[in-house]
């Protein structure tokens, strides 16, 4: 019986895997590896982080070590592709091996945790520490469910574009994610691109994350630092990351912004109809879009209930407002079982909602299994 099982095999589980076995930890890694970068993600897509964002809690087979071995210097901006790789890599460093088989349900019968695979098998460990990627999680407004499901679409699900081309598509939402899937419509051949968010219009321009770090650096240093903070602090941390990661764009998405894109800023989607032609939205300031297919780049919300997995031992988890209750350790209201990467956001900062949190996590939740 291992002593834990990490459920998921994305950044934040690779990060937890390594550091558990590199502390002695009998670890059983369930998931097959980063299928939300391989299959939620666009294979054009490009990282807005740099090369000293990675994986490792040591800081040694660190993002930089790995175009180090390979003889190469880091692409600006770096390509989904090249960081999929850097994960291959790290897993082969650190000797993962991923049990690729599904986990449909997790109990806690007795002492120990029971997790059920979808063949049927089980496994049986001392503590679990799972790792819901964000696509769980997908944000959605309420009028969506209006929409034709052939005619609808959340980023995480349009990744191929072809089908798309010399179509009309509006995209909700003004983020990164909006005006980047936008000009990957405009790579496609698109007809037009209508982009409607109730922000303003964002700025496009070269931001350094730097001012990120010594905010991960004081969850290592002070446990529990940011639940610890005054709200008005962390009202001015969040707004810090508003403006450098939501309200500023990457630069590099300018030029293949096309004449085909119109953004709407200011705007929100009060009206729709469904004709067998196209689908019609209102906007607040009453201009009418017509489209093929509307694309909705709304971001994600937690909500735990959403993770099919822990149906079974959602009953003895606190949760508020969808996150998990955790302690300093990452540790939910129920003994033995960890949660990790978006689903910690509420409790550890909004960082953790990103690759830069991993090697924190995983330090912080280790110690804390090995303290105990």
């Amino acid at each position: 019986m291992p002593e834990l099982l990490i459920v998921g095999a994305g950044p934040y589980a690779y990060s937890a895997a390594a550091f558990a076995r590199d502390n002695g930890i009998e670890t059983h890694l369930v998931g097959r590896p980063m299928a939300f970068w391989r299959d939620h993600m666009p294979a054009e897509m490009f990282l807005r982080s740099g090369p000293d964002w990675h994986l490792d809690a040591r800081g040694e087979d660190t993002f930089e070590a790995f175009f180090e071995d390979r003889g190469t210097l880091p692409e600006d901006p770096i390509p989904r592709s090249v960081f999929l790789d850097y994960t291959d890599w790290f897993r082969a460093r650190k000797g993962l091996d991923p049990d690729d088989r599904l986990v449909t349900d997790l109990t806690k019968p007795a002492a120990s945790f029971v997790a059920t695979l979808a063949d049927g098998t089980t496994i049986t460990a001392e503590k679990v520490l799972a790792a819901p990627g964000v696509g769980y999680f997908h944000n959605l407004p309420e009028w969506y469910a209006g929409i034709p499901p052939d005619r609808r679409s959340h980023t995480r699900d349009l990744v191929s574009f072809d089908s798309l081309a010399g179509a009309r598509v509006v995209v909700i939402g003004g983020r990164q994610s909006a005006y980047e899937w936008a000009a990957l419509l405009c790579d496609h051949a698109v007809e037009h691109v209508d982009v409607v968010h109730r922000h303003s219009t964002p700025k496009f321009a070269k931001v350094s994350w730097s001012f990120v770090d010594q905010y991960v650096e004081q969850t290592l240093t002070h446990r529990g630092w940011w639940r610890g903070l005054p709200l008005d602090q962390q009202r001015a941390i969040a707004a810090e990351f508003w403006q450098v990661g939501r309200l500023t764009l990457e630069p590099w998405l300018v030029p293949r912004l096309t004449d085909a894109v119109t953004s709407h800023p200011g705007c929100a989607v009060v009206d729709t109809a469904v004709s067998e032609h196209d689908v019609r939205l209102t906007l607040s300031e009453g201009k009418a879009l017509s489209a093929d297919h509307v694309l909705f780049a709304s971001g994600y919300r937690a909500d735990l209930a959403r993770v099919p997995y822990l149906s079974g031992v959602l009953g003895r988890v606190s949760v508020s407002e969808g996150f998990p209750n955790l302690t300093e350790g990452l540790e939910t209201s129920l003994p033995g079982l960890y949660l990790t990467g978006f689903a910690a956001t509420r409790d550890f900062g909004p960082f953790y909602g990103f690759t830069k949190g991993c090697p924190s996590a995983a330090h912080i939740a280790i110690t804390d299994m090995l303290s105990h």
